[in-house]
Order: C-alpha cells, then structure tokens, then sequence
C-alpha cells in the first residue's frame, strides 16, 4: 500500500499544498455551485494527471467545472477527516482508500455510489475487480466508493545483477529466500545494497509492509475476540527478522525510508531489490528509467500463508451533505472509467494508466504491450490478495497490511516509531513491541 507517501513519487514529495480549478471558476467554502465538482486530492501522480487531463475532456463534454484542492497524503488524510467527520459540505468529493471508507460509511459520512453504479451502465461495475469493490462496500451492502487505482504489493529485483550473481528468483519466493539473495547481492555493484524495506515510521510506511511479514510469519495484531497479540513470539520473530534483514543488507538511511527514497535507491542502481506496491512498476519501466527492462516481478515473499500480498485503492468517495451528488457521480464515473483509463494510455502513455482496478485494462493490446513486465505479475498479486483471511487465525475487523479501525491510525504510527527507532539502532524490537502491546490493549478495550 503505498499510503503516503506511498504514492509521491520522484519530483512531487516536496509538494505542500496545490489549489486549482480545471477550467475557469468554482466555487469556494460551504456552498455548492451546480456546475461546479469541489473535490479533495491526494497529490500523487496519477492524480496530477487526471488534473491537467479534466478540463479539456471532462468538462469540455459534461459542462461540469471541477474544482481540485490538492495536498500531500498526511495533509490530505487530515483535512479528509475533518471534512467528513464535520460534514462540513467544503467539498463533493474526496480521494479516501479501503482503510477509510468502510468506516466513514458505517458512520455515516459518505453518499452511497449503490443507486448511480447500478443505472450507470456505461460504467460497468462489474468490470471492476470484486475484491476492490467488496473493500469499498459498507456494512449495509452498498458501494460507497470507487477506486481511481488500486494496487497489491510485490517483490521487484534488478534481473541483471541476479542472473550475473547466479540467483534465480522464484515466482513465488519465501522470506528465507529473499534473505540469502539479500546478502548475496549486497555490494555486487558498487554501492549496491540488497534490498530496499521502508523503516520511515508511519502506519502506512513502515507498518505497510511489516504486517505483511507479520501475517505470513503467523502473527496478527488481534485475535478475533479483540486479544492483542502485538509482542506474541510470531509478532517478534516477523519483526525482528525485518529489522535484521534492513540493517544487515538494506537501504542506505533506512530508517528514513519510506515509498518514494525506496523507488529511487533501485532506480539508482543503490539496491538490488525492494519490497513495496505493485504500482510503483509504472515508474521503473517508464520511458526514461535507468532500470526500465531489468526489472523483475515475484510475488510477495511469504513464510507461513499461501500469498502476502497487501489490498489498497486510492478510491472517489461522495460527502453524505454534497448537495451537488448527481455531478459528483458524473465526475466519479469518468475518473474512474475505461474511458478515462484509455484517455491516458493515448495522451500520455500506456505506462501511465490508473491501473489495478479493471479486469478489461488487463486485456488490452495496447496496455499488455506497454506493461508486459509487470502486469501480470500485478493481476496475481491484486487476486490473490486476501484482506479478509490474511493470516494464520481468524480477524476482529478486515485489513491485509493495516487493521480497518480509526484508532489504528495512531495505534500503528506509534508502534512504527518504535521499530523505527530499533532499526536505527536506537532501542529493540523486544521493548519496542512490549510498549505496543500497552497501546494496543487501550484500543482493544474500546471493542471487547
């Protein structure tokens, strides 16, 4: 999942706050313009794209002025939370993922896509893939979002470098595997570490893909009567073996290491391999990438579980009090659409498209053609993903790398700061979970 951070990519990390409006116009604060969309925006680049590609398509054919307010992942989750906590009606629609919607659902906040998708035939829910669309899916059964991308988490690794240190990679590798290529590929270039695991603390960063470890290693945060489980031996045997495995052969600066450092060190030629979202393919075998076709794909490295691979869609959600929900469906709609998909594939390349979401993108020529190294590899990760079976026990809530309640947002950025801290060194993963099993027995109190 790339959450943050996660998805800004080379260039757009040090963006802080961009306010636009495609086309002319708009409207401001609390009221809605008929005419105008209001929405709220991560800025990763997929969404850049669809801002400078809106006015002179979307609102060119619909009439419909959309006015984006565009902000960095941490900035956006918090105004996000606001907005829709306090159904402020500042905006119509807002990027939120599979982590949020479920619940602002159930709370209430959002507007129900069920009664549009269903009419809307143009738009096709059923080319959507079902475990996308069952993320967006509140308790009462209806749709409260749409994916504009979604993605899984998988193992890419120079081809190259292996094949000259004699390596060869399996499609599915185990965690052991993926340790003894680590140190055999550490220094085989100059500067060349083994691999890239994000130690930047973060719920989404390097929570993201440690729980990934943890699930496949037989641990879980919960049990499903709510019983922490956070310094269990599985919980500490997955950590400990991530934290080893990153300072042993990782990263330079690990523990400030997140998504986008981590994209950079292999197309850098710093690392040899890196663990993290399927989506960050595109960029690896962009026209213009040093690495572009010496790249390979595995599946998410696993230990003790069939697959390890995480779910996650930055996806459209409706306010509940949007006055203006019939436009906010016509601009969610064509975000989301196979038109949109093949707007971008002619405009701006194939490589570019808003992937993971559609069953029909990954039988086009055009795309198959342009993402061939890992498409694939990408579709088996996203079917394969299992948010509501991930581990070896049964779960109190849905989640692959996160576990679906608001309080795990705190819950797993303080727990994150610990391990960060023991990945630089500065204290152990043993104390590290033990104060997180404190946190987590406060949130469990609130469920049991």
């Amino acid at each position: 999942m790339r959450m943050r951070s996660q998805r800004a990519l080379i260039g757009l990390a040090s963006i802080a706050v961009i306010a636009t409006t495609a086309a002319c116009g708009g409207a401001g604060g609390g009221g809605s313009s008929k005419g105008t969309v209001r929405v709220l925006m991560v800025n990763n680049p997929q969404m850049v794209d669809l801002q400078k590609l809106t006015a002179a398509n979307f609102t060119k054919d619909t009439g419909i002025k959309v006015k984006f307010t565009v902000l960095p992942e941490n900035d956006l989750r918090d105004k996000a939370s606001q907005e829709f906590t306090n159904q402020s009606n500042q905006y119509d629609v807002a990027t939120l993922s599979n982590f949020e919607i479920p619940f602002y659902s159930n709370n209430g906040w959002l507007a129900s896509m069920q009664g549009y998708s269903d009419k809307d035939t143009s738009f096709d829910q059923a080319d959507v893939f079902p475990s996308m669309s069952k993320s967006l899916t509140g308790k009462d059964g209806k749709i409260y979002g749409e994916p504009f991308y979604g993605e899984s988490s998988f193992l890419m690794y120079r081809k190259d470098v292996f094949k000259k240190a004699g390596i060869s990679m399996p499609e599915k590798p185990t965690w052991d595997q993926v340790a003894a290529a680590a140190a055999k590929v550490d220094g085989a270039e100059p500067g060349m570490k083994g691999i890239c695991l994000r130690g930047q603390p973060g719920w989404g960063e390097v929570m993201a893909p440690l729980t990934t470890v943890v699930n496949t290693f037989g641990g879980t945060w919960f049990e499903k009567d709510w019983t922490p489980k956070v310094d269990a031996p599985e919980f500490k045997a997955a950590t400990n073996f991530y934290v080893n495995l990153v300072r042993k052969h990782g990263e330079a600066g690990a523990p400030q290491s997140g998504f986008t450092e981590c994209l950079n060190a292999l197309t850098q030629g710093k690392v040899a391999m890196w663990y993290d979202a399927t989506s960050a393919a595109g960029s690896l075998e962009a026209s213009g990438s040093p690495v572009a076709g010496k790249i390979g794909y595995a599946q998410a490295p696993v230990k003790d579980t069939k697959s390890a691979g995480w779910l996650y869609a930055w996806s459209w959600a409706i306010e509940k009090k949007s006055k203006n929900t019939d436009n906010a469906w016509k601009f969610v709609s064509w975000a989301s659409s196979k038109k949109y998909e093949e707007l971008v594939g002619k405009e701006l390349g194939w490589s570019r498209v808003p992937a993971g979401k559609r069953a029909s993108l990954y039988a086009n020529p055009a795309y198959q053609k342009a993402a061939g190294a890992f498409a694939q590899p990408t579709l088996t990760a996203i079917e394969n993903a299992n948010p509501v079976d991930p581990g070896v026990q049964p779960r109190p809530t849905v989640g692959v790398q996160f576990v679906d309640i608001p309080e795990f947002t705190d819950l797993g950025t303080r727990v994150s700061q610990y391990i960060s801290s023991a990945i630089a060194g500065k204290g152990s993963v043993d104390d590290a979970l033990k104060r997180g099993q404190g946190l987590a027995e406060t949130v469990a109190d609130k469920y049991r």
